[in-house]
Order: C-alpha cells, then sequence, then structure tokens
C-alpha cells in the first residue's frame, strides 16, 4: 500500500500508520487536542489512557516509527512518540510530559495528587519503575538468542518484589490510594505486555502485585486501551523479525 493510499485510509478510519512521503495532516479539529502515537508503544500508551480517563476530547495520528513522515520529524525532531499537538501549533513530547501537561491543562478529572509531598512521591515510584521498563525488552531479546535469561528474571524479580513492597506498606489497591491515579496509569503498560512477553511468572512472588493488575484490568479507561495477547503476539513477531506489522488487527 503506497503512503498516500494509507494516509487516505488512516484519515478515514482514524488508525493505520502514517510513513514517509504522506501528506502532512490538516489542522487540529476545533476544541481537541492531537495525539500522534503508535498503537504497540506502551510510552504512547500511557498518554492515550490519560486522554481516555480525563474523557477529552481528541484525535489520534499514528506515526511508522520505521519510516517517520518528514513532516512528523518538523513538529518534532526526535521523532518520538508520544507527541502532542494544541490548536495553536504547540508541540509537547515524552510520555511523562504530555501526561502532566495533560492533566494541569484539563483539570476536570484530576489523577495526579493535589498534595506535593504525594505528588512528589509518585515522580519518585516512576523514576524507580524506569529502572523496571528496560527488562521487558532485555529479556524477550536474549530469551529469543538463545540466551540464558535466569539472572536477568533474577533481577526483574527482586525489582517487582520492591514494588510489591510500596503495595503492602500502603494498604491500598492502587499506588496512588485507594482509586487510580496518575502512577496506576503510568505503570500499566508493561504489565499489560506481561504474557505475550512470558514474564507473568515473575508476578508469582508478589501477591499484592499481581492483585493489582487483577484491579487495573476492571478499570474501563484499560479495558479501553488494550490489545488482546493474540494481537499483541502477531504484532511482537512481526517487530522481532524486522518487519513489524503496526496496523495488524484493525
Amino acid at each position: 500500500m503506497n503512503c498516500i493510499m494509507t494516509l487516505l485510509l488512516k484519515r478515514h478510519f482514524g488508525s493505520l500508520e502514517t510513513c514517509t512521503g504522506s501528506a502532512a495532516p490538516g489542522p487540529v479539529p476545533k476544541d481537541h487536542i492531537r495525539l500522534y502515537s503508535m498503537r504497540f508503544c506502551p510510552f504512547a500508551q500511557r498518554t492515550r489512557l490519560v486522554l481516555n480517563a480525563k474523557g477529552m476530547k481528541h484525535d489520534i495520528i499514528n506515526i511508522n516509527l520505521r519510516n517517520k513522515p518528514d513532516w512528523f520529524l518538523e513538529k518534532n525532531p526526535l521523532g518520538l512518540v508520544p507527541t502532542l499537538e494544541t490548536q495553536s501549533g504547540q508541540v509537547i513530547y515524552e510520555s511523562p510530559i504530555t501526561c502532566d501537561y495533560l492533566d494541569e491543562v484539563y483539570p476536570q478529572k484530576k489523577l495526579l495528587p493535589s498534595d506535593p509531598f504525594e505528588r512528589a512521591q509518585q515522580k519518585m515510584l516512576l523514576e524507580h519503575f524506569s529502572k523496571v521498563t528496560p527488562y521487558f525488552y532485555k529479556i524477550p531479546v536474549s530469551r529469543a538468542k538463545g540466551e540464558d535469561v535466569s539472572a536477568l528474571e533474577a533481577e526483574l524479580k527482586e525489582k517487582l518484589s520492591q514494588l510489591n513492597e510500596t503495595l503492602v506498606k500502603k494498604k491500598t489497591k492502587f499506588f496512588g490510594g485507594d482509586s487510580i491515579t496518575m502512577i496506576d496509569y503510568m505503570m500499566w503498560p508493561w504489565f499489560e505486555r506481561m504474557e505475550i512477553m512470558e514474564l507473568k511468572h515473575c508476578l508469582d512472588s508478589t501477591p499484592q502485585l499481581k492483585k493489582w493488575t487483577e484491579h487495573m484490568l476492571e478499570d474501563p479507561t484499560v479495558k479501553a486501551t488494550m490489545f488482546s495477547t493474540e494481537i499483541y503476539k502477531v504484532f511482537y513477531k512481526s517487530y522481532m523479525e524486522g518487519n513489524p506489522n503496526y496496523d495488524y488487527g484493525l
């Protein structure tokens, strides 16, 4: 499928990936904010979760990350998703920054705590979690190469046990309390992918964290933004083979 046809189909269905040579999209619709995304990217899913949870009007343009449009690189020279664009042409990127921006600018349903110390705690926990996410890539890649991943899995289990201990000490269903807050959405996308990455057994010794995942799966916003294991399986197989099928499942 050529790039122009891809863009036309995307505009109709709001989903297909734009690629090099595609025409730049039109203006951001009135009273909307635009998200440049990739359907299977966990970092972009963070922003989709926040947009959905806050009930904000938005449109989504998905980017082919292996073949990025020139117009997208003009908006964000780093070529990263998620990237937000406002009606006035302001551009914001990096997933924690986009999510914080949305929470500040659209206060209909606050996801960050109002207390400065509680906000700081969430940001510290997010910093800790940033040391966890690399394992979701290192382990599957090493396993695919036939390497022994037992040491890496042991390291991941230790980090997950620290998250489990956080929940034990808080005695709450979620990391921000008894209702979902920003930190839960910021962490969720990687847990959603545990089964397809064959890492679900790493939760066996973290009962509170396992319960947290069960509570998260009951959330309407999580349900609205997640994919089935089967769809993930096909996408990640194509990704590991070097030819990611970004449009699979449409």
